[in-house]
């Protein structure tokens, strides 16, 4: 009766699948690093397009504090809002009519010195350690009308008491911090109050559109009083809740708010200057 062999491979050779396997597996790795030190960009595209389809992208933009922590919630940019009828699209987007009665040449001066103007300040915000303190508080965003420096409400804890204009200790230390970055801007400065959506009755005589035009007047104040020249203020507001950061949540906490705006402005022609 013929004897059965046990265990192992035959031969004794089960070590050499094993380091076969390893070699093939390293010298895929290194084919692999050879072909990504010379990159086609055509087919790196193609590449990032298939996983873009395969595992989507992130199309929300996040909107948070000076400090990325534990910053404000997601709100959506909103892009191509207004409805165009699809006779009228076009793959090549035209300038807007205000751009078309500027120059070209003071347009390009005027950006480039405001974008310059505006990294300086939010630099020089972001260096103070008070602001870093109550930096959830604190929204920065540049839109078409110039940059925005947003003081906003969080659950649990605002920046006004509940239906006074008089702000906080806390947050009027804030604003005489926010004074000297702004004195030393050579723009003007729009304050506009706003308030929250509320489903209680406003009392009579005196409702959120003058509550937030009281607490717009109320920061303008502390920034006089910081020796910001009343020559600067271009325009002190109240929306109550017609303009709200999260319109799809009009009740939310944070649409309460005073929103400090460093206006982008025509330059100044000189007096001498001929057509």
């Amino acid at each position: 009766m013929a004897k059965k062999h046990r265990g192992g491979h035959s031969g004794g050779h089960g070590w050499f699948v094993t380091f076969a396997d390893l070699m093939a597996l390293m010298m895929a790795f290194f084919v692999m690093l050879v072909a990504f030190s010379t990159q086609d960009q055509a087919k790196l595209q193609v590449v990032a397009g298939s996983m873009r389809d395969a595992f989507g992208v992130q199309d929300k933009v996040r909107y948070s504090g000076v400090i990325e922590v534990m910053g404000l919630p997601t709100r959506p940019k909103l892009k191509n809002a207004a409805p165009i009828d699809p006779s009228e699209a076009s793959a090549n987007p035209a300038p807007d009519q205000n751009d078309n009665k500027r120059t070209y040449g003071g347009r390009f001066a005027q950006d480039q010195q405001f974008a310059l103007a505006t990294a300086s300040l939010r630099q020089s915000l972001q260096a103070m350690p008070e602001i870093s303190e109550v930096s959830k508080h604190i929204m920065m965003e540049e839109t078409r009308q110039g940059f925005n420096i947003a003081i906003v409400d969080q659950d649990g804890r605002s920046m006004f008491p509940d239906g006074s204009k008089v702000p906080y200790e806390r947050t009027r230390k804030l604003i005489e911090k926010l004074a000297p970055a702004l004195k030393a801007m050579p723009y003007r400065v729009s304050i506009v109050g706003h308030t929250a959506s509320s489903r209680v009755p406003a009392g009579p005589g005196y409702g959120p559109w003058e509550l937030s035009a009281d607490r717009a007047n109320a920061v303008r104040q502390i920034l006089a009083a910081e020796g910001l020249p009343s020559a600067n203020i271009f325009l002190v507001a109240g929306k109550s809740d017609t303009d709200p950061l999260f319109p799809d949540n009009p009740s939310m906490s944070p649409n309460r708010r005073i929103t400090i705006t460093l206006m982008k402005e025509e330059p100044p022609l000189p007096a001498d200057l001929k057509p």
